[in-house]
């Protein structure tokens, strides 16, 4: 057994959990909206499926890895059109920043299974970890290796969120209702971005895009 899988693996999932990303914009506006509580729950349901994924290519199950693969446009026509009802609902939202009241936010279960949910839409995520385990000669060991590197990946994704959630928390005391507009209408339009380019990629419209210009050309 070696302890460095640990470490490796908590650099590769606070690393991996940094890109930005539609999931970085739902955590950081709860955050905004709800409190930290709220939104580090969320981060922890990102770092929950990160760690799933990770095991999956850790552990070499390549069984799975082909059939969520074989899934993917279905997954992210999903995700796609859940991304899209998040932005249409961010964009109708009133802007306020008053502390939010027990009735007015969804319970803590349901922040961390939601964003849970959305983040394992996206299964190219395991041929992401699998890449990066294997540049850096991590794949290919022991049970308790991919064990610890899983575990290690959970840790580093929470750090992230943990840390993330902690600064939007202190600077959320000085967000003004004109300022939470702009996040509302400007986070609603990347997420309905994200999400139409989730419905071209898992419709193949890109393809025909490219053959229709192919063929013009």
């Amino acid at each position: 057994m070696d302890p460095a899988f640990l470490a490796r693996g908590l650099v590769v999932g606070f690393t991996v959990a940094a890109a930005v990303g539609p999931i970085s914009l739902l955590t950081i506006r709860r955050t905004i909206l709800h409190g930290r509580g709220y939104g580090l729950m969320s981060g922890l349901g990102v770092a929950t499926a990160d760690a799933s994924y990770a095991a999956i290519a850790a552990f070499g199950l390549a069984a799975v890895t082909s059939v969520l693969v074989g899934f993917q446009a279905i997954l992210a026509l999903i995700g796609g059109v859940v991304l899209i009802g998040l932005a249409i609902r961010t964009m109708r939202t009133r802007a306020t920043v008053r502390p939010a009241e027990t009735t007015d936010r969804p319970g803590l279960p349901g922040a961390y299974f939601s964003i849970f949910g959305l983040t394992m839409t996206n299964p190219m995520t395991i041929l992401s970890f699998a890449g990066i385990f294997a540049g850096l000669g991590l794949s290919g060991h022991g049970g308790v290796e991919a064990a610890l590197l899983t575990l290690g990946v959970f840790l580093g994704s929470s750090l992230w969120w943990v840390g993330l959630t902690a600064i939007v928390a202190r600077l959320r005391s000085r967000v003004t209702p004109a300022a939470l507009t702009w996040v509302n209408r400007l986070s609603g339009l990347v997420l309905l971005g994200f999400g139409v380019v989730a419905i071209v990629y898992a419709l193949g419209i890109d393809r025909w895009i490219q053959v229709a210009l192919g063929a013009r050309l």
